[in-house]
Order: structure tokens, then sequence, then C-alpha cells
């Protein structure tokens, strides 16, 4: 990094001593004794040209916090240097360093009025003390250094503001891709969460009703009991492999994994209803042609049937329930119902349920662009009905 970069960063990060630093040097190099030319020589130095010079060149020091102020100031300062002949060395430069801080900290219409004023009033002042024309080369010059320094000012003013667009572009930017994580991330954790939710909440409810089974013919009806007994640690065994199926979906692309279950499907329909008709009696009856539907509406029939018998079973166990599944060209239907329970019979110490079931089905079914209805039917008991799009011709 050269000396000038590491004087700019030195400027930018403190700009009050830049200033002061600024100032001074203009002080000292004001004090000597340069004859403009083509002018008369200038008188020896006095009191009155170091007030001058001091006052002008101690404004520019505020010159980032008052601009048009200063600008005044200096203006004054240099005109009156000028008609009483005290100007002396570069402080004339003065005003156009001040004209240059008004047009980087104001608007263009601000800066061109500013420097225009402050350049004719100079201009007057030089005229009259050098007595030559308009277009003397003195004067002209003098007044090119005021245009310069504005449109100087005037160019770093547009070029900071461009940056803060773009930096104001890149921050909004990275607040959305943000955003979009988040966003992401709270709609996989609510996908794990249903996936969760219906794998757990199935089996335990099956080894529930299983228990339940085996307890009650453990001493009557040993060899059923074993049978139930059978169906827990199945029913066991499945829940884990399909935990590990979806932690393993869970692991990073590049992580060796392991044979996986196969995904959940209509094809198992019958496992699934037999889980559950040992403790509580489900009859299903299959309508239409069965054919291959999209992974996705196979899923989603699948776990809704599953969530409606284990919810059949917690909230009115023991009751009857009819699975229905019907096939036609615009996709599947599924209707779930029970009978209900005797209020009398039912347990006192059973707790409702959180309604997560409900919500988790349906959207499953809205997720494949489905409807999901479920309530109370007139003659008792509970119905849940979803209909899941599948035409044929894009069935897999």
């Amino acid at each position: 990094m050269g000396r000038f970069a590491r004087w700019r960063l030195v400027a930018r990060a403190h700009p009050t001593i830049s200033d002061v630093l600024l100032a001074g040097a203009l002080f000292v190099f004001s004090l000597l004794p340069v004859d403009p030319p083509g002018g008369p020589s200038r008188a020896p130095l006095t009191g009155g040209a170091v007030l001058i010079a001091l006052v002008g060149c101690a404004a520019l020091t505020l010159r980032r916090r008052h601009p048009l102020p200063v600008l005044a100031v200096v203006t004054s300062a240099v005109v009156t240097a000028l008609l009483t002949d005290q100007a002396r060395g570069p402080f004339v430069i003065s005003v156009a360093i001040a004209a240059y801080t008004v047009a980087t900290l104001t608007d263009r219409r601000t800066a061109a009025l500013a420097g225009g004023v402050s350049a004719l009033v100079v201009g007057l002042a030089a005229t009259a003390t050098l007595g030559v024309a308009w277009l003397d080369p003195a004067v002209v010059v003098l007044l090119l250094w005021f245009g310069v320094a504005v449109a100087a000012g005037d160019a770093v003013r547009s070029r900071r503001a461009y940056v803060a667009v773009l930096e104001e572009r890149a921050r909004r930017a990275e607040q959305t891709r943000e955003e979009e994580a988040r966003r992401r991330v709270a709609e996989e954790r609510l996908r794990i969460a249903r996936e969760l939710h219906d794998v757990v909440a199935h089996h335990i409810a099956l080894i529930s009703v299983q228990a339940g089974v085996a307890g009650h013919l453990l001493r009557d009806q040993p060899d059923a009991a074993e049978e139930a007994l059978g169906h827990v640690r199945a029913a066991s065994r499945t829940v884990l492999d399909e935990l590990a199926t979806l932690l393993g979906v869970l692991r990073q692309t590049d992580e060796p994994g392991g044979e996986t279950e196969p995904v959940p499907s209509l094809n198992r329909l019958d496992a699934l209803v037999e889980g559950f008709a040992a403790g509580q009696p489900v009859r299903w009856t299959l309508a239409g042609q069965p054919r291959p539907l999209p992974s996705a509406v196979d899923v989603a029939a699948y776990r809704i049937i599953q969530e409606s018998l284990t919810n059949a079973h917690k909230h009115a166990p023991g009751a009857r329930v009819a699975v229905r599944l019907r096939y036609d060209p615009e996709g599947v239907t599924i209707e779930v119902r029970d009978d209900g329970t005797d209020p009398a019979s039912a347990d006192p110490g059973a707790t409702p349920g959180s309604g997560l079931g409900l919500i988790g089905m349906r959207e499953r079914a809205e997720t494949v662009g489905g409807t999901f209805t479920a309530g109370p039917r007139p003659d008792g008991g509970f119905a849940v009905r979803a209909v899941l799009p599948a035409p044929e011709e894009v069935a897999e």
C-alpha cells in the first residue's frame, strides 16, 4: 500500500484531524510572500494578514459540519484580504476547498449556486484589486479553480451515493437470503415433525392395542396373547426401522448409508390394517382398479389412513372402523369412519388430542393438491375424507 493510500485511510478514519492538518498547512503557506503574476508586489507580512489567514483557515476545520457557513466565512476572509491588499500565498485556494466541501455534502443545485456566488464575489474583488478585466488570465484561472472544485465535489458526492446504493442492495439481498434460508429451515422442521408424528404415533398406538389384547388374553388364551405380543415386537421393529430411514434422509450426501426400508405405500395397507384388527375391528374395502400412483400421493394416502386409524384407537377404542379406498380416473379417495364410543364407557382419565394429527393430514392432502375434510358424523362417530388428485395419464 502506497503512502497516498495510507493517508486516505487515515483521513477517512479521522476526518477532524485531517481537516486540522489541512487548515494548518494552508495557514503556513498563506504567510509566504508569493506575488501574483502581472500584479503589484505584496506588502510585507502584517498582523492583519495573519489574522485574516487565521480566520479563514480556522473555519476550514468545521467544513464538514457546517459547509455553507464555512464557505461564507472563507469567502469573506479572501475578499477582505484581496481588497486590503493582504492576500498572500495560496490563501485564495481556501475558497475552492470550501466550495468542494459544499458540493460533496449538498445537492448539485445548492453546490452550483453557492460556488457561483463565491466565484462572482471573489472575481469582483480580484478585478478591483488587480485593476484588470474579467478575461484577464489571473482572473480566469481563479474562476476555473472554483469550477473544478465544484465539479470534483459533485463527482465525489455522486460516487458516494452510488456506492451507498450498492451497499444497501447488497445488504437487502443478504437479508433476503437469510430470510429465505430461515423459511426453508422452518418448512423442513415442520416436514420432519410431521413425519415423526405419523411414524411414532401410529406404531405406539398399535403397540398399545396389541399389548392390551395380550394382557386380556394372557391367562385364558396364551396362544392368542403370544400372537399379540408378536405384533408388538413387529410394530416396535417397524417404528425403529422407519425412524432409522427418516434419520438417514437427514444425513449429508457424502455420508455412507446402508439399505433403507421401502417408502410407506398403499401396497402395505394390508399390514397396516392387520396391525389394528386384533384390538379394534377394522374393515376395509377397495373400489376401482388399483394402479401405481405418484410417490408423493402414495405416501400421503398411506399416512392419512395410518393417522386416521391411530386417532380412532386413541379417541374411540374398541369401536368399529371402516376404511374405504376408491380409485378413479382423476385420483384416489380415502374415507375412514368409526362408530364412536358410548360416553358412559369413555375413559375419564383420557385427555383430548392436540389436533396435530388432523393438521398433519390436511397439510399432506393440500401438499399434493388434494382436499381434506374431517368431523363428527350425524349418527355418531367420526369421519375423515381425503381426495388426492392422480390422473391416470400422469400417474407413475
